[in-house]
């Protein structure tokens, strides 16, 4: 029996040690801004999908919770924070229903497993993605005004770069899900 209380307090342990590193992982995908024409394009929706694919949904989406937790709670862990404003009135700016997406795109990477094909794994890979962009434009139109060319201001920039992402994902996908064996 005290066997097996270790073993789930390690596990515990270990876990809460994951979470907290994909949180700094996300935290610095944001911060590193890569120069593309015509918005600079940062790697954060690349590490959502990526902490779903190989952390799995439940340790995913409490490192991406923690993440956006922090963040609300006033650390610069946002891409334009602190230049642009931390904390809650960050959060709640025209960027809340992208870091919103951020949960469900993670959720549904997760699903991802190594028994799907490359274009099964693409297909889910997109649709993740989409619903970044799916809250990301409905927030930003609510924001803003609808009589304002959303989809131009709000995704079209950015989708070469994550057609790039998600491609770049699905190819080195079975290799990743190996991570979450040692999970």
């Amino acid at each position: 029996m005290e066997l097996i209380k270790q073993n789930t307090q390690n596990q515990l342990v270990k876990s809460l040690l994951v979470i907290f590193i994909g949180s700094i992982i996300l935290t610095v995908s944001a911060k590193i801004k890569i120069p593309f024409y015509p918005v600079p394009m940062t790697m954060q929706t690349f590490v959502v999908l990526f902490l779903g694919v190989s952390l799995g949904y439940k340790i995913g989406l409490a490192s991406i919770g923690l993440y956006l937790f922090e963040g609300i709670l006033g650390l610069p862990v946002f891409s334009n924070s602190p230049e642009k404003g931390v904390g809650l009135v960050y959060f709640t700016g025209p960027t809340m229903g992208y870091l919103i997406g951020f949960l469900t795109a993670g959720y549904l990477a997760s699903k991802v497993n190594n028994k799907d094909s490359f274009l099964v794994v693409l297909s889910k890979l997109i649709v993740a993605t989409s619903t970044i962009y799916i809250f990301g434009l409905l927030w930003l139109g609510t924001l803003i005004g609808w009589d304002k060319p959303i989809i131009a201001l709000g995704a079209q920039p950015f989708l070469l770069a994550e057609a790039f992402k998600v491609v770049l994902l699905a190819l080195i996908t079975n290799q990743i899900l190996k991570i979450r064996n040692i999970i």
